[in-house]
């Protein structure tokens, strides 16, 4: 849709920077988007997905299952990686040099 509106030129430089885009009209496109993203995702948080905040939190706490390995199998540890460190901006040296 084809349409005329008066536009703060600073805040339409801003938002052209801040989003890369290349024309006023896509600026101006990507905010709209934005906006209605924003308003999407804040009726989803106000909805809480239906669930009270205990539903909620148990829904994410860690269970025992999520320590076990596809097999059911304890995870073994992950080995430790013991490296010198060189100091900051210093090339480590090969061993023997």
């Amino acid at each position: 849709m084809k349409m005329t509106m008066h536009i703060d030129e600073e805040v339409l430089d801003r938002v052209m920077k801040i989003t890369g885009a290349k024309t006023k009209r896509e600026a101006v496109e990507i905010a709209l988007n934005d906006m209605a993203r924003r308003h999407k995702m804040k009726e989803l948080f106000t909805s809480g997905l239906g669930l009270t905040p205990d539903q909620l939190k148990a829904e994410f706490a860690p269970t025992a299952s999520d320590y076990l390995d596809s097999h059911g199998l304890p995870l073994p540890p992950l080995p430790a990686v013991v490296e010198n460190q060189a100091p900051y901006g210093q090339q480590p040296r090969p061993p023997g040099q």
